[in-house]
């Protein structure tokens, strides 16, 4: 089954975000994932949710989401995304059928 991992990303730091975005790409896929969702306008349709940027990640599976996160490759990129501001990530499993 699919899993996703969601990320709301308010940025204070500009050049930090930027050179974390930079990393981002090559570690999703080196665990099977992609990126569904990176940025973008969004707009608030209930709860007056105004999130800044929203990213999606696609994994086939939870395990390999899960390998991803907890990845040593992707701990100090990790690092880089947390000082560069503040964020809200959740793992959720997909539907599949």
């Amino acid at each position: 089954m699919t899993a996703y991992i969601i990320v709301e990303i308010d940025t204070k730091d500009e050049a930090l975000m930027a050179e974390y975005r930079k990393h981002t790409p090559g570690l999703v896929a080196k665990f099977g994932g992609k990126f569904i969702v990176r940025g973008g306008n969004c707009t608030s349709l209930e709860g007056g949710w105004t999130p800044a940027r929203v990213v999606v990640l696609e994994f086939p599976d939870r395990a390999k989401a899960e390998r991803f996160y907890h990845s040593e490759e992707y701990k100090p990129v990790l690092a880089m995304r947390l000082k560069a501001g503040h964020s809200k990530a959740i793992l959720v499993d997909g539907h599949n059928g």
